[in-house]
C-alpha cells in the first residue's frame, strides 16, 4: 500500500498516511507534483482522466500528477508516475514551479489539498496510456490550449487552470 507525506502549514513533513484514503471531505495537507509534458515540436501533452478516479474523473487535465512516496526522491518519483499511468520514458525532467499549492473541491465534495511542485518533461514518444488512470490524451499546441480552457473552464482539472497562466509567464508554455 502506497502512502503520501503529511505536510505542517509551513511544508515540512510531519506523518504519512495511506494514499487510497487521504482524500476525503477534510483532505490533509500532503505532498503532490504535477507534470506537463512537452514533444520535440513544443507540443504539450493533455490528459483526461479515467473515469474511476476518485477526483475529477473524466476531466482534462495535465498530463500527469502523483505522489512520492515518504523518502522517494521527487524527479524519480516523476519518472515512476510516468511509466505507471502513460507507459513512457521523460528524457528531461524540470522543475518549473518549486512553490505551486492549491486547495480544490470537486462536485462530490471530495478535497484536494496539496503542496504540488510542477514539473515539465520532454518525450519523444506517444504514450500507452494506462486505463485505469487516463481515459484519452491529446498533443495540443500551447496557444490552442490557453484558448480551450479560457472557453470552457469546466472542462479542465482547477490545478490546470492555475499552473496554466504560471508556467506560460515563465516561458515554459
Amino acid at each position: 500500500m502506497d502512502h503520501v507525506t503529511l505536510l505542517a502549514e509551513d511544508g515540512s513533513a510531519v506523518g504519512t498516511f495511506p494514499k487510497d484514503q487521504v482524500h476525503t471531505f477534510e483532505t490533509p495537507l500532503h505532498l503532490a507534483f504535477s507534470c506537463h509534458i512537452r514533444d520535440r515540436a513544443g507540443r504539450i501533452l493533455v490528459t483526461r482522466r479515467a473515469l474511476a478516479k476518485q477526483t475529477w474523473p473524466g476531466v482534462w487535465t495535465n498530463s500527469f500528477c502523483g505522489h512520492p512516496r515518504p523518502g522517494e526522491d521527487m524527479i524519480d518519483a516523476v519518472r515512476r508516475r510516468a511509466a505507471h499511468e502513460l507507459g513512457i520514458e521523460l528524457d528531461e525532467v524540470t522543475l518549473a514551479l518549486p512553490e505551486y499549492r492549491y486547495r480544490a473541491v470537486d462536485a462530490s465534495g471530495i478535497v484536494e489539498n496539496e503542496i504540488c511542485p510542477v514539473h515539465v518533461a520532454v518525450v519523444d514518444a506517444d504514450p500507452v496510456a494506462n486505463p485505469d488512470e487516463v481515459a484519452e490524451w491529446a498533443w495540443a499546441e500551447p496557444d490552442e490550449l490557453v484558448d480551450a480552457v479560457t472557453a470552457a473552464p469546466f472542462a479542465f482539472s482547477p490545478w490546470l487552470r492555475e499552473q496554466l497562466p504560471l508556467l506560460r509567464a515563465i516561458g515554459e508554455v
